[in-house]
Formats: structure tokens, C-alpha cells, sequence
């Protein structure tokens, strides 16, 4: 989905020591980039870069709709006006500085006066409103920017380097949000133009241009040779080292890790699990990874019909899949399990409801003989009044065939305690359709994100009736507790660290309670890089590729 996003599709982050993606594979790349520093091997300017990716964007603006394979792309042309470090602290970037009211409801932000689009429109205020307005517009589309900055209300321009934005209520993740590739800032004259032009060809300020998308193939980048206002994450600043990016789609996975092989490509992401062990054993590349922040991937629970509007069928359904061992078998054992609401790079995540719904077969059975649904028929499923314990999951022709083999998993030891598991194959624009309606029980789905308040954008009622990506409701679980509303709108009026700590724990601890997804793996950026290709990074608010920084060898 966006930054929601589907599992066909979609965020400070805090780097805890539990994310075993992040504490194995992180020091990979480190250890390679050390490397080459010991050996004096200094950056070089030129070259193209190929990055083989699995997915097209549907709209190289992230604005519209938004989900993670634009945000990847985005990254490489746009900047934005805070930037984030691996910490979660936010620092300055379009926007050297801001003031925020006494109530939270006015920032003040004073921008940088020597930055320019690569059209050549100069990076003032007008451009700061131009891009909150596209954002909050309707017709704009916007699923994942414009949901995050439900609060805003408008900017008024002081002059051409202050902009003074409007919230309707306070918004502690303000900042957060902003230093996300989706709410990166576009031209103000780029995006007055037809939206679907502006789809094909937006323009920022970043280190490179886009030169062309050639549909179902690639996107050409060309670097930025007036760029010098990096972020402070960068290794550099000034213009970006590589001359042109060839960003191609590969859809198939191991076609895609066999042309990295034959050095036909320089990079690939979604490197498939199968190739990790491979990977890691060739010597002429090297691995990058890090689990993604936000609601992990997940199966999300319809409470608004039979079956799962009963908590005891809720939580039997979630004890009768056996995650781990689906994860091991289909995985290769190299994607670790997201038992929580939150994954485990996610600021304010707690470990404590990791295992709050681990596979108990046995637990599973008792509660559904609890709920009534004690009889069998002949195929050894449940009934309940001569209804059938049946589960509906629309699955999009576009999921991966691993996600897939993984629902397969969790059908065949949900059967085994009576659960009628359908998974019925559709194209992605009927399984929308069914999802505006509510017509399904499991919706497979992940959203990623750089701030816990993503559990209210997952399960407030204020997001029942909120249009996502597609039509379909960005609470898709039909969850409405008004104690929940209460404490996860609390967590967004305070800045204080413990505070929003202490809310953000009392909202995981009701979800969890509440059995509303079967959460399966955090999502998680995984590049294979040949290793004539240098300083490939991640930037911290959502752990995406950045290519400012990298190299090639010549």
C-alpha cells in the first residue's frame, strides 16, 4: 500500500539489538566500506550505476497514492525539509531551522535561500505551501502523505524564506513525517502542471534528475552538478559522485540476482531469500539490510463480520498458524518473525507483545470450542448453527510467490484446527473492490512508517472511514475502541519522550489484546552490491536505498 501499503505494494527509527536483521546484516556493509578506507581507496567521480529493482511505481510522485517503490525512486531526486538520524533525532535540511508554538499548532519553519529545483525554480516558501497543498488535496490522491498530515490546515509565506504552517490540532510525528521520502519537496512549477505529467517526469532539488521512465523497463538519473545542501546523514556534500543511474525492473526474483551474478546490473534489492546464502558466500559482492519501521506484514482480521467478530475466534485463528516454522521453511530461515503491532525498528516499539499470540494449537481449540464452533463435518472442518468455520483471503496476482507459499502454510495448521482457510486468487483491482466493500476476512498487508503513530492510522476509528491507495479503508480491521482513540491521540499532543513512551505502550498492549493481525516478518530492505560499487547507504527515516553518497569503481 502506501506507506501503507499492500504486502503487494508498503517507516525516527530506533535500531534495537532484537532486529536480527539489522544487527547481523548492517556490519556487512559496514565492514565492506571500512575496508576499502584501510586500503586508502578514495570516492571517484563518474560512471553509471544499474539498480535492478522488483517493482515499477505506478507514479514517480510520491504524493500520489504512495507506496514503497516510489518512495525508493523518490529518494534519488527529492529532498525534504528535515532529515532524520539512526537515533530518530531530527535535524535541519530544506529547512535550516523551526520554531514550533507554545500549542502546538504553528510551525515556523526557516528555509535554506540557496537551493534550486533542477528546473530552475528557486526553493522558497511558496514551494514549502505548494507542496502541503498538493499533499492535503483530494484530488491529489494522496493514501500515504496526505493521510499523515491530516492536521494541516494551511501555510502563509512571511517572506520568501519563512513559511508558517497551520495545524489543526497538535501533531507531535509532524516532524517525523516530514523527514520522509513521500512528503519530499517538488518544484511548485512542476507540480502545477496535469497530474499525470507530473507522474511521468516530477523534478526536485535532490542529487539527480530524472531523465526519462521508460515504462516496464527503466528510469535514467542524471546527477545534479549545482548540488550542496546534502543531509546530515550524508558522507559528502556537494554533487553526488555517479554520473547517470540506470534504474531497471526485474520482477522475476532470481533473474533479477542472476544479473547481478553475470555484473549486469551493480545492485539489486529485494534480494529473494533463496539467493542470501549464495550471496554471502560470493566474494565479489556484498550485502546491505535492515528491517523497515512501521506495522510489520501481516494478515489484518475483518472484525466487522463472522467469523472475526468474535475475540475468541480472533485469537483461536492467530494461535492456529504456525508462523515460525513458515517463515523457515519458506524464507531459508533468513526472515526473522514480527510478533508485535510494531516493528521492532519502530520508535517507542516494546518487545513485550512479541510473543502474545505464538502458535498454540491446543489454546486455538479450546477457544473455538468456547465461541460455539464445537462440531466438525465430514472434511474434519468446524460448524457453528450449520455455517462452516470458513476464512476468505483475496490474494492480488501481484503478491510474491513466497508470501504466497507462506499463507499456503498458514492455511494447511489453521485447517488442522478446523479453520476453512480460502485463499482466492485475484487481479490487484478486484481484490481492491472486495476491500472498499469489506468484503474479505484476512487482508494481507504491511505499512511502513517512521513513527508508532502508525497504529493509529492502522486501528482509530478515525481511519474507518479513510480512503486508502485504492478506495479500500486504511482501518481494515473495522477495530473501534474509544479508549484506544483516546490514548493514541493523547500520544500526538505531547513532544515529551517518556509521555509518548508510556501511550505508545498502552496502545500496543490493546491491539495486541485485541488479536487483529497475524503478523508475520518486519518488512525489510535487503541489496545484494557488486563490490567495485562503493557506499550504497540507507537513510535513516525508512531505511530505503539512498545512491547520493555511492561510487563506482572505474
Amino acid at each position: 500500500m502506501p506507506a501503507r501499503h499492500t504486502a503487494t505494494y508498503k517507516r525516527k527509527a530506533y535500531y534495537s539489538l532484537t532486529a536480527l536483521l539489522v544487527a547481523l546484516c548492517l556490519p556487512l556493509a559496514a565492514c565492506h566500506k571500512n575496508k576499502h578506507k584501510q586500503n586508502g581507496t578514495l570516492p571517484v567521480s563518474g560512471g553509471t550505476l544499474i539498480y535492478a529493482t522488483d517493482r515499477e511505481p505506478v507514479c514517480l510522485d510520491p504524493h500520489v497514492q504512495g507506496d514503497m517503490p516510489q518512495v525508493f525512486v523518490a529518494q534519488q531526486y527529492l529532498d525534504s525539509l528535515v532529515s532524520m538520524d539512526k537515533a530518530g533525532a531530527i535535524h535541519p535540511w530544506l529547512a535550516s531551522s523551526w520554531d514550533i508554538s507554545p500549542d502546538g499548532l504553528t510551525y515556523t519553519f526557516h528555509l535554506r535561500s540557496d537551493v534550486t529545483f533542477t528546473d530552475g525554480t528557486p526553493f522558497t516558501a511558496d514551494a514549502v505551501k505548494a507542496n502541503l497543498d498538493h499533499m492535503a488535496n483530494p484530488a491529489t490522491q494522496s493514501s500515504t502523505a496526505g493521510g499523515y498530515i491530516r492536521q494541516y490546515q494551511s501555510t502563509d509565506i512571511v517572506d520568501a524564506h519563512t513559511a508558517v504552517v497551520h495545524l489543526s490540532r497538535p501533531y507531535a510525528a509532524f516532524l517525523e513525517v516530514l523527514a520522509q521520502g513521500f512528503l519530499g519537496i517538488e518544484s511548485p512549477k512542476a507540480l502545477a502542471r496535469p497530474r499525470d505529467l507530473n507522474c511521468q517526469a516530477p523534478i526536485g532539488s535532490g542529487p539527480f534528475r530524472i531523465v526519462r521512465w521508460d515504462r516496464q523497463n527503466r528510469i535514467l538519473f542524471e546527477r545534479n552538478p549545482g548540488y550542496h545542501w546534502a543531509p546530515a546523514y550524508a558522507l559528502h556534500n556537494g554533487p553526488a559522485y555517479l554520473n547517470r543511474i540506470e534504474w531497471r525492473f526485474i520482477p522475476e526474483p532470481s533473474a533479477r540476482f542472476a544479473a547481478l551474478q553475470a555484473a549486469e546490473v551493480d545492485a539489486i534489492d529485494s534480494l529473494p531469500p533463496e539467493a542470501q546464502t549464495p550471496a554471502q558466500h560470493n566474494a565479489d559482492l556484498w550485502l546491505l539490510m535492515a528491517d523497515r519501521p512501521g506495522n510489520p506484514t501481516n494478515g489484518t482480521l475483518n472484525t466487522r463480520r463472522s467469523p472475526f467478530n468474535d475475540i475468541r475466534v480472533r485469537e483461536a485463528f492467530l494461535r492456529s498458524a504456525d508462523i515460525e516454522g513458515a517463515l523457515g521453511s519458506v524464507f531459508f530461515h533468513h526472515y526473522r518473525r514480527a510478533g508485535g503491532p510494531l516493528t521492532s525498528t519502530t520508535p517507542f516499539y516494546s518487545p513485550d507483545f512479541e510473543h502474545a499470540a505464538d502458535y498454540a494449537p491446543e489454546t486455538a481449540n479450546t477457544l473455538l470450542d468456547q465461541a460455539g464452533w464445537s462440531a466438525k463435518d465430514t472434511d474434519g472442518i468446524r460448524t457453528k448453527n450449520g455455517q462452516r468455520l470458513t476464512v476468505h483471503i483475496p490474494l492480488r496476482s501481484s503478491l510474491s510467490n513466497s508470501e504466497r507459499t507462506l499463507w499456503e502454510q498458514v492455511q494447511a495448521t489453521a485447517r488442522e484446527t478446523g479453520f476453512d482457510v480460502l485463499l482466492e486468487n485475484a487481479d490487484d483491482t478486484s481484490v481492491n473492490n472486495r476491500e472498499g466493500q469489506w468484503d474479505y476476512d484476512v487482508r494481507i498487508g504491511y505499512w511502513n512508517t517512521n513513527t508508532a503513530d502508525v497504529l493509529r492510522i492502522v486501528f482509530s476509528s478515525e481511519f474507518l472511514g479513510a480512503a486508502g491507495i485504492s478506495g479500500h479503508h486504511q482501518n481494515e480491521s473495522g477495530f473501534s475502541n474509544p479508549y484506544f482513540d483516546k490514548i493514541i491521540n493523547n500520544a500526538l499532543l505531547t513532544t515529551n519522550s517518556e509521555q509518548r513512551r508510556n501511550l505508545y505502550y498502552q496502545a500496543q498492549k490493546i491491539v495486541s489484546a485485541a488479536f487483529l493481525q497475524i503478523t508475520t516478518f518486519p518488512q525489510t530492505t535487503r541489496l545484494a552490491v557488486s563490490k567495485r560499487v562503493h557506499d550504497i547507504r540507507l537513510e535513516p527515516a525508512l531505511n530505503i536505498t539512498t545512491l547520493y553518497d555511492a561510487w563506482v569503481e572505474q
